[in-house]
């Protein structure tokens, strides 16, 4: 199990996503209204990455391929990907699948990620 600093508070500002590194994973950082919160980098769909994706309706990242979103806080999948018109061919082999979230806290002003 890998506990790592990946930035301080101030340098995400809320509203929005950062990719890290932390050992061996990479993960992407959200800093929401309620607080940090950190996922898997990449879409559960075709592995995307997410970080080029939008942060919507203030808790959900939306993949930028092929628009799956998923609950930043939980992983749950809110939409599974539904663009462009026929990926639902491809959905048949690829089913819905959670992302990983990894436990995140903030500690003297450090964002701290355990994976």
């Amino acid at each position: 199990m890998a506990r790592q600093v990946v930035c301080k508070e101030s340098e995400l500002p809320v509203g929005k996503m950062k990719p890290f590194k932390v050992g061996d994973t990479n993960v992407l950082v959200y800093h929401l209204e309620d607080g940090f919160h950190a996922t898997q980098a990449s879409c559960t769909h075709v592995f995307a990455p997410l970080a080029r994706g939008k942060i919507v309706d203030g808790c959900r990242v939306r993949c930028p391929f092929h628009r799956a979103q998923f609950d930043i806080r939980t992983g749950e999948v809110h939409e599974w990907a539904n663009f462009p018109p026929g990926i639902q061919l491809l959905n048949v082999v690829r089913s819905e699948k959670a992302l990983k979230t990894y436990p995140t806290v903030v500690e003297e002003g450090d964002v701290v990620v355990v994976v």
